[in-house]
């Protein structure tokens, strides 16, 4: 590292979080004076993402301060928990090793200082004297081309392994499986591969990237004073180039703006983090608005932030309309715009039921903010808008990668749980085992589903009842069960959890025949939930107490025999 003192900061993330977390302690580390890289455990191998503090306990490392766990739901926000604890981390810092801080802890760089450098640079190309290696390609290469150069000049967004799309899909079917006029709107998806073939077994999850409402992305390159037909290329500044891999950009060719807006920043449905605001400060011109942005991008202004951005999720867009003086360099809003990401799936079909097909089901997200804005998924909404019929050119990017729910072979036992629409991996094993029976002997499945209403959103109910039939492979006859819990058609609630009670006889016997848990649903309370009623079936059914109950589940565990899936 030199004579300077620097901090290697990793982070991993799913929502930003991770992200912005790791990047403002880079910047609070260098306003005093300590050099700090910031990289993402993508760029390791696996090994480190998911066993990296484990390996450094067990080679004797100690931790430097207890560790920081931060809760967005708190009505501060993760940063309620990030602030005391970067305090505490400079101050053990500095116990440590003065040197991390040669102008003494007390010295910090102004925010002005540093904000004349973004960590990108645009170069605009007069493409009428260059060559654009486009116009001999298919129409589906060309777009493949077009995401992959747009998201490998994205420095550290995105995953090098999630660039090229693995093949596009059209969707062939969209079909509601709720009753309409229902609260809830589940639909059932089916796509087909219009490229390369699909690939993927049951279990398997699948990344789509979601097509922004073009009036949105408009609406944007408007506010932000940019051409959209200019043609551009997004380098690392000399100060980042040794932070990163930059072979992927060995091959920028210029793409259009709007292209690259398009496919890499999300300017209408992620909220901006708190650092956009301090920028935002730096450039806006009505005193009333730089007061206002400073404030929320201070620590006494953290709440508020918290109920203006977070709270009601607005987007990159309406933030930048609320402050119309701000105009914001291209080069920082390509830095600070929160990355488009895609939306990942579980798969609810066989591939040997269905060759070159991918079936999803997929719940329609909207809600009401607390100020009673109608906000909605970006991607759900826009599947759920596009007709298979009217709209047959749209080919939707996909990657295809393992989830959690590894395919079980034909002879394995199986007690599946899969309330609402964690039933639909459950659906592909289901079609998968319907396809090897035909050949082979297969072992029985028990399956308990829950939803709120017989009629509103009994999700798949032809398919289940069909095979719980007489010889079904859901039926008592083949040794298996198909059980339904209603939670809102009576008075009391009923949570599959009960009707796992009712059957703890089967669950244990099919227990003993050496059969695998797995469990697909909503992270709330569901998963745990879930688990101590296996704790007290076992307890119950081989008479022992709880805490061997315990030990009993965790050995299943160890042995690959309990998986669970579960998203927020």
């Amino acid at each position: 590292m030199g004579e300077k003192h620097k901090l290697l900061i990793l982070f991993a993330t799913q929502t930003g979080n991770a992200l912005d977390a790791a990047e403002r302690v880079g910047r609070e580390a260098e306003r005093r004076g300590c050099g700090a890289r910031v990289v993402s455990v993508d760029e390791f191998d696996a090994f480190v993402a998911k066993k990296l503090d484990k390996r450094l306990s067990d080679l004797g490392a100690k931790a430097l301060i207890e560790r920081g766990l931060g809760d967005d739901q708190h009505h501060s926000g993760y940063e309620g928990a990030l602030d005391p604890w970067l305090s505490s981390l400079w101050n053990m810092l500095n116990q440590i090793n003065p040197k991390f801080f040669p102008e003494g802890l007390g010295t910090v760089v102004p925010d002005m200082f540093l904000m004349d450098q973004p960590k990108v640079r645009i170069e605009y190309h007069d493409v009428d004297n260059m060559h654009l290696p486009l116009s001999t390609t298919s129409d589906l290469k060309c777009i493949e081309m077009r995401i992959q150069r747009a998201r490998s000049m994205c420095l550290g967004k995105f995953s090098h392994n999630i660039k090229r799309p693995d093949c596009f899909l059209k969707m062939i079917k969209n079909h509601r499986l709720t009753r309409a006029g229902c609260e809830k709107d589940v639909r059932h998806f089916e796509f087909e591969a219009v490229s390369s073939g699909i690939d993927y077994e049951v279990g398997d999850v699948v990344e789509l990237l979601p097509c922004q409402r073009p009036a949105a992305v408009d609406a944007f390159i408007k506010r932000c004073n940019l051409d959209p037909e200019s043609f551009i290329t997004v380098h690392p500044r000399e100060a980042e180039i040794h932070f990163l891999d930059v072979s992927v950009n060995a091959s920028n060719f210029p793409i259009k703006l709007k292209t690259f807006v398009e496919s890499t920043m999300d300017v209408a449905s992620a909220s901006p983090r708190r650092y956009f605001f301090e920028v935002m400060s730096f450039f806006a011109t009505a005193q009333h608005e730089k007061e206002r942005l400073q404030y929320f991008a201070s620590p006494e202004g953290r709440d508020d932030l918290y109920q203006y951005n977070q709270k009601e999720r607005r987007t990159v867009l309406e933030v930048l309309e609320d402050f119309p003086s701000v105009q914001m360099p291209f080069e920082w809003l390509v830095q600070l715009v929160p990355p488009l990401k895609t939306r990942a799936f579980s798969i609810s079909s066989s591939p040997s039921a269905h060759p070159n097909q991918v079936h999803l089901t997929v719940n329609i997200v909207s809600w009401m903010t607390p100020y009673k804005r109608k906000q909605t998924g970006l991607c759900s909404m826009w599947l759920a808008s596009l007709d298979p019929q009217e709209t047959p050119d749209v080919y939707i990017p996909a990657w295809f990668h393992k989830g959690a729910l590894p395919p079980p072979p034909p002879t394995l036992p199986l007690i599946l749980i899969g309330p609402g629409t964690g039933c639909a991996p459950f659906r592909g094993f289901v079609e998968e085992r319907s396809m090897q029976s035909r050949f082979n002997s297969t072992a029985p499945i028990l399956f308990f589903f829950g939803c709120r209403n017989e009629e509103n959103d009994f999700l798949y109910r032809e398919f289940w009842n069909y095979h719980s039939q007489q010889g079904g492979l859901l039926s008592e006859e083949k040794g298996g069960g198909f059980y339904v819990a209603f939670s809102r058609d009576q008075p009391q609630k009923i949570y599959v959890q009960d009707k796992m009670r009712e059957n703890s006889k089967k669950i244990w016997s099919l227990l003993g025949e050496g059969a695998a848990i797995y469990v697909a649903g909503s992270s709330t309370k569901m998963p745990s939930d879930v688990f101590s009623c296996f704790e007290e079936i076992i307890s119950k059914e081989n008479g022992v107490s709880r805490e061997s109950a315990l030990r009993w589940l965790r050995i299943l565990e160890r042995a690959g025999k309990y998986h669970v899936e579960a998203w927020s």
